[in-house]
């Protein structure tokens, strides 16, 4: 796949981690592999271990000039100078979101495998939409998105579109000519070397 063809990469931290080792497990990522965005991903709602990873997180990667977003938390972008948010509710709070946050801000939404909930995503101001899972999962009906619909969209439509969700190396060599983005995190953050474990995913781009 020729490089200007070639999707780009956004990198999911876990939902938890320890900040004393998985920074540096990060870093070894972004310096081996070329990532275009990083999403922060925590589960946690306690704002002190937001802030504290935000903290850590935006500056290892505004380092090695890796935009970063935050999952939801839309009052934190601001207040720990990240680039954005990545919204998980749809097409919901996207013009909130942009409203708030202004023209220059990353705002994006992960739409399912809902053609009509990223249409009205993109209508309302995203950045880009975010569509899964590809693969087979059991997160929230299981339901996958198809690649027809990455398809249309990739035709269709202007805005950046990202594939994520049980990714394999078959899935993206499959998915790689309709897509922008690959979103990766748990596929690679449960081995024993994630760096390894990524770049067997990517292998099929060339």
């Amino acid at each position: 796949m020729a490089a200007e063809d070639r999707p780009q990469i956004t990198l999911i931290t876990p939902p938890s981690f320890d900040l004393d080792v998985f920074p540096a497990q990060l870093a070894g990522v972004l310096d081996t592999v070329e990532v275009a965005c990083l999403r922060i991903a925590l589960a946690s709602k306690e704002e002190d271990n937001l802030l504290r990873a935000g903290d850590v997180l935006r500056e290892l990667a505004h380092a090695r000039d890796v935009a970063v977003v935050m999952d939801s938390h839309l009052l934190l972008v601001d207040r720990l100078g990240l680039d954005g948010v990545h919204l998980t509710d749809g097409a919901r709070t996207v013009r909130k979101a942009r409203k708030d946050l202004g023209a220059d801000a990353i705002v994006g939404a992960f739409c399912g495998p809902t053609r009509h909930e990223g249409i009205s995503a993109g209508e309302g101001g995203a950045d880009y939409v975010a569509f899964g899972p590809v693969g087979v999962s059991p997160l929230d009906q299981g339901t996958q998105a198809a690649f027809e619909l990455f398809e249309w969209w990739s035709e269709m439509i202007e805005v950046p579109v990202i594939a994520e969700g049980a990714l394999t190396a078959e899935l993206i060599e499959r998915f790689g000519p309709v897509t922008d983005f690959f979103a990766i995190g748990s596929e690679i953050w449960g081995t024993d070397d994630p760096v390894a474990a990524l770049k067997a995913l990517l292998a099929p781009l060339g």
